[in-house]
Formats: structure tokens, sequence, C-alpha cells
């Protein structure tokens, strides 16, 4: 099962054939199962807008919830792939979510530079020593790119640091 153009870019596009991957076994999982509802984070906000988009064209009579990033109180979100952080790299993580609030604030002020939201967020984490695979502002419906006016906007990074990949998202609501 595949949602073609979600499934390309962003997340798709370092890791080709995850979400088709992930598409088919949810696929066969909600064809056996066949819930009512099911619940994905949104700290892994490109599968589940994957998953909508997936439910919508195949008109599977299940509703998807967003289940709310859960964080540290550093602000690391929580994740798996944080076991994989050397002591050192744990204290410089939550530099991924400090970098993502600072681009989120530009955008909610207004700012429609997108392109210089992202070049700032990428060298911020650049220079903290991050290695990222890409730093974007999208549209939180589709993640296209924000067209002129669009209120409901996404931040998200994926972002190496030693042997971890860690990846995150802030929401962005502009008036």
């Amino acid at each position: 099962v595949e949602v073609p153009a979600l499934s390309r870019i962003l997340e798709g596009e370092f890791r080709p054939g995850h979400f088709e991957g992930v598409s088919t076994v949810v696929a066969k999982l909600f064809h056996i199962v066949e819930p009512d509802v099911a619940v994905f984070g949104e700290k892994d906000f490109q599968q589940l807008t994957v998953i909508r988009r997936m439910v919508a064209e195949l008109c599977m009579p299940v509703e998807i919830l967003a289940a709310t990033t859960v964080r540290d109180a550093d602000g690391l979100a929580m994740s798996s792939r944080n076991q994989y952080l050397t002591a050192e790299e744990r204290v410089r993580a939550p530099q991924v979510y400090a970098t993502l609030q600072a681009a989120a604030k530009r955008v909610r002020s207004g700012e429609a530079d997108f392109a210089s939201i992202e070049r700032s967020g990428l060298q911020a984490l650049e220079s903290a020593g991050f290695r990222p695979d890409y730093f974007a502002v999208r549209q939180a419906a589709d993640l296209g790119m924000p067209a002129p006016g669009t209120r409901e906007l996404v931040v998200l990074t994926a972002a190496r640091l030693g042997k971890a990949r860690l990846i995150d998202n802030v929401q962005v609501s502009r008036s």
C-alpha cells in the first residue's frame, strides 16, 4: 500500500520504502482487526499524516486520533531511539526541540520566509553538533509547501546525534 506524494518527502527521502511498509502493515492490521478508532503519536507527524491519507483514500471506516508527543522535562521527545544517546549527547539532545520552538516562534509571528527559517534551523542544529537530514516548515494538513495564508503549519526535523537519529516536530497555528 502506498501513499505516493507523502511517502517520498522528508522522512521518505531519507528512508525509501519506509512508509510503504508502514502503510501495508497498518492496512493489513485494520483489515484483520476492523477497529473503529486507532491512535497514532504526533511525534511521528509524517507517519500520522500518511496513515490518515491512506484511511481516507481507501475509505476505511476507522477514526484516526492523534496522541500528543510526550516529552521529558527538558523537552526531548520520548522515543526508544533515545537509548542510543550517550550521557553527553543526552544533555545536548533537547536542542532539537529548542530549535523547533525558535522556528515555530518565527512562523507564529507571521514571518513568511520559510526558506530562511529552515536554513536557520539547519545551522542551529549543525552548530550544536547534530547532523540534520532536514528541517522543514510545511502545511500541517498534507505536508505540502506552505501557501500564502496557510494557518496550520508544522515545523519538522530529523537529525543525527552520535548513533541516534532524532525526529521531532512542533505544530503552529497562525491567526
